[in-house]
């Protein structure tokens, strides 16, 4: 019987948590159509994804090679690109340093133009796969360009 209430307690917790950010993410969509909100979120998510992912990988093959205390986010995008054609190579499409979520997030308060900023980002990250066997594959994939 206890087990049965902590249960139903806990689901009822759940639905309270998913009321609850459904009306935050309603209030913070405002006027904007509940798809193109949706599209602007998992958007973002990927965005952030692909820049940690990146940086990860960056770190890894650095590291390996016999820098241990390499940090890809901290380079400078004169730096980065030095092995830019290599990491399109191997990934598909590259992120320069200051273009990485981490760093955007961290600049973003300070950016009053910053859809214009992310809207750049996007293209540039698509544009970094420009010429190469996946410029197919990551073309529209953060733009609604064609």
């Amino acid at each position: 019987m206890k087990r049965e209430m902590a249960t139903n307690n806990k689901e009822n917790e759940r639905a309270e948590l998913h009321k609850t950010i459904w009306r935050i993410a309603n209030d913070l969509r405002g006027s904007v159509d509940g798809w193109d909100f949706k599209t602007y979120v998992l958007g973002m998510l990927f965005y952030r994804f692909i820049s940690e992912n990146l940086t990860s990988y960056l770190n890894e093959q650095e590291r390996k090679a016999g820098t241990p205390d390499f940090d890809y986010a901290r380079l400078s995008d004169a730096d980065a690109e030095f092995g830019r054609a290599e990491t399109v190579k191997g990934n598909g499409f590259d992120i320069l340093p200051s273009e990485l979520f981490a760093n955007v997030r961290t600049r973003a308060r300070h950016d009053a133009n910053l859809n214009e900023t992310l809207s750049n980002i996007f293209a540039d990250i698509e544009g970094s796969a420009t010429g190469s066997d996946s410029e197919n594959d990551i073309k529209g994939l953060l733009t609604t360009s064609t």
